[in-house]
């Protein structure tokens, strides 16, 4: 009898094993998805998607002026027609926005990711790593804005994002005539203003 029970109990633990083997692991947990902002301007609406993953701390950084309201009030204060639009630094008259202002921060330009038309980048200085708050929206593909080297002239401009709403207020904003302020060329003649970027849910 006892030879019995211990071939059942034999039987059963194999059964059991059996049955953690045929069972699948648990599905790989998925990665969240892009965070997305919207640009609101007075010329209408730009829906943004950040590419946390290839410009971890580009999006960060954006994100943290976003939440800020760092750039609620600011202009879009730079258009090259048929190339570019810029914003996120200037007061509505004209003067820089310093208040909160960070540090600047890596370039990740070096992330493969390419200035076409749609994408977002930082804006910065000569140096590599001096892209702060200010970024632009390139409206036609801009291959000479792309990483080529790491030398001061071809770094590049790290592109963290792409549009994926409104691009017909991108292009409104880019044919509007522009004018010099204090020393400073390519102004609209007319603020267009960001009235606030805001993070959607997800």
């Amino acid at each position: 009898m006892r030879t019995t029970r211990c071939a059942l109990a034999a039987g059963a633990g194999a059964a059991l094993l059996l049955l953690a083997a045929a069972t699948p692991p648990a599905a790989a947990q998925q990665p969240p998805p892009n965070p997305e902002v919207v640009i609101e301007t007075s010329k209408g609406d730009i829906t943004v998607e950040l590419f946390r993953p290839e410009a971890r701390v580009t999006v960060v950084n954006f994100l943290t002026y976003v939440l800020a309201g760092y750039y609620d009030g600011t202009i879009i204060h730079r258009v090259l027609r048929n190339q570019i639009i810029q914003g996120g630094g200037l007061n509505q008259d004209h003067t820089p926005r310093l208040e909160g202002l960070r540090g600047g921060i890596l370039n990740e330009a070096t992330n493969r990711l390419r200035n076409e038309r749609g994408t977002i980048a930082m804006a910065r200085l000569d140096t590599p790593n001096s892209a702060r708050a200010q970024f632009f929206i390139n409206v036609r593909n801009n291959p000479s804005f792309n990483h080529r080297d790491r030398s001061r002239n071809g770094f590049g401009y790290a592109v963290f994002g792409r549009v994926v709403d409104g691009m017909d207020v991108v292009d409104e904003i880019a044919g509007v005539r522009v004018q010099r302020v204090n020393g400073m060329r390519n102004v609209p003649r007319e603020n267009i203003v960001i009235h606030t970027i805001r993070r959607l849910e997800p």
